[in-house]
């Protein structure tokens, strides 16, 4: 499994754990039912504290997007994308509703910041 950490990014390095391998799974790079390295293992492989995986899988546990089993490790659960999906829409809102702050208060019209979106939606298509 390629985890890149970073230790100059704005994330604690659990919540680039975390978004990695969600990304992972959303993209079936990693597969329902598959297992995951261990915390030990993976804390070993990343040279990070077993602590920080272990907060990582908590929060993947708790999204619903791994199963822990006493004994036999942690494994990809069945993919939720609904969730996830939810997840990164509800983050794209908070930045729009800032950017919609702004505009407002700085008379920039509505019409401008859609076609700013916009160029920033289809940058990379």
């Amino acid at each position: 499994m390629d985890i890149i950490i970073s230790n100059n990014a704005d994330k604690p390095i659990y919540e680039q754990i975390t978004s990695q391998i969600k990304a992972m799974i959303m993209s079936e790079e990693l597969k329902a039912g598959e297992s995951l390295p261990s915390m030990r293992s993976l804390a070993k492989s990343l040279h990070v504290s077993v602590i920080t995986v272990q907060k990582a899988y908590e929060d993947l546990q708790r999204d619903g997007f791994i199963e822990t089993a006493i004994g036999r490790g942690s494994f990809v659960s069945a993919q939720n994308k609904e969730f996830y999906q939810e997840e990164q829409q509800r983050i794209a809102e908070e930045h729009l509703q800032i950017a919609a702050d702004i505009g407002r208060a700085n008379n920039i019209p509505l019409s401008k910041l859609q076609e700013i979106l916009t160029l920033f939606y289809m940058e990379d298509e």
